[in-house]
């Protein structure tokens, strides 16, 4: 019954850029199975009430599918894709924005989590089976959409109630680091930050490990375990997609592109490339043009 409902909201909300008018909350409807596609994760909770999409990051990959959520607690570059869809039967899914701020002051107010240590690292991605209590809360959102005077006021509070069922729940640990400042998933998050906003710097891995705080050894555990890969593997995935973004609007100007995103070797760009998207820089910024100018072209 909640997933029928909340199939239905979803599919009568749904807006071309996922858009709702509730901060945060973003409604997807897709109609037709797409090849994967690179992108960043965001700090989030997404819920599927149709179809079944695939994520993958560095070799783990995570299927989840109706009645289902997946929760990711740092921003990682990913690459998903939804494999089941069609116009008579469209992927849907919910996402909200998980903000760190929001769930520390969660932790403050439950008296259970006072004087509570920070835990271990965990994997920043999970998938579990949604409760009835989250969809129930899910459902309760999303009606708002359709009521403009309550959602000032209600809303803020069913995202609260939302955020709690995710601590209480299965996946609880890593949400709840999310607003822990000492918590291991903090330390690997400022390494993450500081290479998403220098990525076209090299480092040293001893630096990014003081940044946070960690030896070395530790800094490679606790990253390796949160993100699935390495730090110059995580640096080479932002390289990639940040280059992709680039070469949509500069087809011709591969070898630039490749000096920008921090390779000095336009060989060795062309071969990472061709391996993590499957066509050469030239042959994929060709193809990202002729897709941007077919959507321009579709648009009223």
């Amino acid at each position: 019954m909640q997933l029928d409902e909340l199939r239905d909201l979803l599919a009568r909300h749904a807006r071309p850029d996922w858009s709702t008018d509730i901060e945060g909350v973003r409604v997807s409807k897709v109609e037709s199975p797409h090849p994967p596609t690179p992108a960043a994760s965001g700090t989030v909770l997404a819920v599927i009430a149709q179809g079944t999409k695939r994520l993958a990051l560095g070799e783990q990959v995570y299927e989840y599918g109706a009645g289902q959520y997946l929760v990711a607690s740092v921003d990682l570059p990913i690459t998903g894709n939804f494999t089941e869809a069609s116009p008579e039967e469209p992927a849907l899914g919910f996402g909200l924005t998980l903000e760190p701020s929001a769930v520390a002051e969660l932790l403050l107010a439950d008296p259970g989590d006072a004087g509570r240590a920070p835990g271990g690292p965990h994997p920043a991605i999970a998938v579990s089976d949604a409760p009835p209590e989250l969809l129930d809360a899910v459902v309760r959102l999303l009606r708002l959409l359709d009521r403009p005077r309550d959602r000032a006021v209600l809303a803020p509070l069913v995202k609260r109630e939302i955020l709690w069922r995710l601590i209480t729940g299965e996946q609880g640990e890593i949400v709840r680091q999310l607003g822990l400042a000492d918590s291991s998933l903090s330390h690997i998050a400022r390494a993450v930050r500081w290479i998403r906003e220098h990525y076209a710097e090299p480092f040293r891995v001893e630096d990014l490990a003081r940044l946070t705080g960690l030896s070395v050894s530790a800094f490679h555990r606790n990253f390796q375990t949160v993100t699935a890969m390495s730090p110059i593997r995580f640096q080479k995935q932002i390289r990639l997609q940040e280059a992709r973004l680039m070469l949509a609007t500069r087809s011709g100007d591969v070898t630039g592109v490749s000096v920008r995103v921090g390779y000095e070797s336009p060989s060795q760009f062309s071969r990472e490339y061709r391996r993590q998207f499957g066509a050469s820089p030239s042959q994929d910024a060709a193809h990202l043009s002729r897709s941007e100018r077919a959507r321009a072209d579709a648009l009223p």
